[in-house]
C-alpha cells in the first residue's frame, strides 16, 4: 500500500492501514484542511455567502466512494459544493472560474493505475496550488484539530454539468478552424482508456466534423491497458489506425490532460511533439497574420507575447521551433504550477509539458487535451499533411531516462554540486536541479532530485538515441566518481 503526501496534493492506492493508503480517513483530513487553508486565505467568500468548491471526477474505480467523503466533508465544514460528476481535469479547472467558486478538487490520481487515486486541489483562478499553499494544507493535516460547522451552516449540494461548456469553449476559440478541420474530413481514433475521455473527446471531435472510432471509451474505470499514454502501451491504438485506414489516433490518460498521437502509419507521432506541433501552428498563425497586416508578431498576438515555456525536462525542439519564427522561449522548473508562473511571468502565448501537456491561456492555464486536440487538427488541416509528414517538419530529439539510486540523501547536493563544477564552462541552469546544455552539439542533461526517495532522476536528450544514451552515461560515470572522492 502507498500513500504519498506532497505540496501537490495527496495519492495513494485504495485500501490498507490508515496513513498507509488513501483511506476514508486521510481523505476526510486532507479535505478538511483545504477547507481550512481556503478559509484562511480569505478567497472569494463575500456578502455572508458560504465557500463554494466544484468537484469533478475520473471514472475510476473507486471514485464514487472517494467523492462521498469529499464531498461530505466539505459539507460538514460548512462548504457548498457544486458535483460536476465525471469530469476531465481541464473541464473542472474551467468549471472553477465559470461557476466563480473558490477552489476545486478533481478525484483522479491521472495516469496511476486503477488501484490509485488522488485529490488534485485547485485555487479560485482553476490552477493548481502553489507550494507555499501546499505546505500550509499538510501542517494543517498533521495538527488533526478538527472543528465543523454546526447543523445550521452545513454546506449544500448542487449538481451540474460543464462538458459541453468546455467543449463550446474550445470550439470558439479563434485559432481553432472548425471549417478547416471539417473540410479536411478527417477519420480518428481514440482510446479513452474506459476513462471521461471517452465522455467528452468524441463529443467534440463529432462537434468538429471528423469521424470518430472509438476503443475504450466506455467510462467503467476498469483500465483496458496501463493508463499511461506511452507507446508500449498503446499497441491495440496503433493497430485500430491502421487497420481502419484513420489519420490519426488519439490517446488521453484517465483525466485527459495529457495526450498523445498515433500517427496514420500507426507509428507513434512522439509525446514531446504534442506540444511543439501545437505551438508551430500558433507561432505560424500570429507570424502569418502579422505579416498580412503590416504589424509585428507582438503586436497581433496581444496581450500575450511571442514566446513560449516549457520544463526544463521537456525537449529542446519547442526552443527551435519558436525561434524558427522569431520567438522566445524560457524554461521552467519541472511542474504544470511552475510552468504556468513562467508562462505568466513572461506573457507567453503557448506553453506546457513534454509529456503530451498543452496549456493555451486563451482557454485557460491549465494542461488541456482538448484544445490540444482542436490546435492539432486545425495545425494538420491548414498545411494539408499526413501525421508522418507533418512530423518530419520538426527537428529530431531522442531522450534517455535515468536514475541514479542512493543510499544516503546527503549524496544528492553533494553530486549535484560537483557536476555544476565539472560543467562550469557549459551553459548550466539551476533553476531546478542541475541542467547542463552542450549548445554546440544540440544536446542536454538534466539532473533532478526527488522530494521522497534518495533518488537523482536524469533525462539526457540529443539528435540521436545513441548519443543521449551515452550522455547519461558519462554523467552516471561522473557521479559515482563523486561520490567516491
Amino acid at each position: 500500500m502507498t500513500l504519498i503526501k506532497s505540496i501537490s496534493g495527496i495519492r495513494g492506492t485504495i485500501g490498507g492501514a490508515c496513513g498507509d493508503a488513501l483511506t476514508p480517513v486521510d481523505i476526510v483530513k486532507f479535505t478538511y484542511a483545504y477547507c481550512e487553508r481556503m478559509k484562511r486565505s480569505g478567497g472569494a467568500k463575500s456578502s455572508g455567502k458560504k465557500y463554494k468548491v466544484v468537484v469533478g471526477k475520473d471514472a475510476r474505480l473507486s471514485g464514487e466512494m472517494v467523492e462521498n467523503l469529499v464531498v461530505g466533508t466539505l459539507i460538514a465544514c460548512g462548504v457548498d459544493v457544486i458535483k460536476i460528476g465525471f469530469a476531465s481535469t481541464p473541464t473542472t479547472e474551467m468549471a472553477v472560474t465559470g461557476f466563480k467558486a473558490d477552489g476545486g478538487i478533481i478525484l483522479t490520481a491521472s495516469h496511476n493505475p486503477k488501484q490509485w487515486n488522488a485529490l488534485k486541489l485547485l485555487n479560485a483562478d482553476g490552477e493548481f496550488l502553489n507550494a507555499a499553499e501546499g505546505q500550509e494544507i499538510l501542517d494543517c493535516a498533521e495538527k488533526e484539530n478538527f472543528n465543523f460547522s454546526e447543523v445550521e451552516e452545513l454546506g449544500h449540494v448542487t449538481e451540474e454539468d460543464y462538458v459541453d461548456k468546455h467543449i463550446k469553449a474550445v470550439m470558439n476559440l479563434d485559432l481553432v478552424d472548425r471549417r478547416a478541420i471539417k473540410h479536411a474530413r478527417f477519420k480518428v481514433v481514440v482510446d479513452a482508456v474506459n476513462s471521461v475521455g471517452g465522455v467528452i473527446m468524441p463529443q467534440l471531435l463529432k462537434e468538429l466534423g471528423v469521424k470518430v472510432i472509438q476503443i475504450n471509451c466506455k467510462p467503467t474505470g476498469d483500465f483496458a491497458h496501463n493508463p499511461e499514454p506511452l507507446p508500449a502501451n498503446l499497441v491495440e491504438l496503433s493497430e485500430a489506425v491502421v487497420k481502419n485506414r484513420a489519420d490519426l489516433g488519439i490517446s488521453v490518460d484517465p483525466d485527459v490532460d495529457r495526450l498523445a498521437l498515433i500517427s496514420e502509419d500507426g507509428t507513434p507521432f512522439g509525446e514531446e511533439y504534442t506540444l511543439v506541433s501545437v505551438a508551430d501552428y500558433i507561432l505560424g498563425e500570429i507570424a502569418y497574420r502579422a505579416a498580412k497586416k503590416g504589424k509585428t508578431s507582438q503586436q497581433v498576438c496581444a496581450p500575450y507575447k511571442f514566446a513560449t515555456s516549457s520544463n526544463l525536462s521537456s525537449s529542446r525542439a519547442l526552443r527551435d521551433v519558436t525561434e524558427r519564427y522569431g520567438g522566445v522561449y524560457e524554461p521552467a522548473a519541472v511542474g504544470e504550477v511552475n510552468v504556468v508562473a513562467k508562462m505568466k511571468e513572461i506573457g507567453a502565448v503557448i506553453g506546457g509539458e513534454g509529456n503530451g501537456g498543452v496549456i493555451y491561456p486563451a482557454l485557460h492555464y491549465g494542461r488541456d487535451a482538448m484544445v490540444g486536440v482542436a490546435l492539432f487538427l486545425s495545425n494538420l488541416a491548414h498545411k494539408r499533411m499526413t501525421a508522418t509528414q507533418l512530423r518530419a517538419t520538426y527537428p529530431d530529439y531522442f531522450i534517455a531516462k535515468n536514475k541514479i539510486q542512493l543510499s544516503d540523501k546527503s549524496l544528492i547536493d553533494k553530486i549535484l554540486n560537483g557536476l555544476k563544477d565539472k560543467f562550469k564552462d557549459e551553459d548550466v541552469n539551476t533553476v531546478d536541479g542541475v541542467k547542463i546544455s552542450f549548445e554546440a552539439d544540440r544536446k542536454w542533461v538534466h539532473l533532478r532530485k526527488s522530494n521522497t526517495e534518495p533518488i537523482i532522476r536524469i533525462y539526457a536528450e540529443a539528435p540521436t538515441q545513441e548519443t543521449a544514451e551515452e550522455l547519461a552515461k558519462k554523467v552516471i560515470d561522473l557521479a559515482t566518481d563523486i561520490i567516491k572522492a
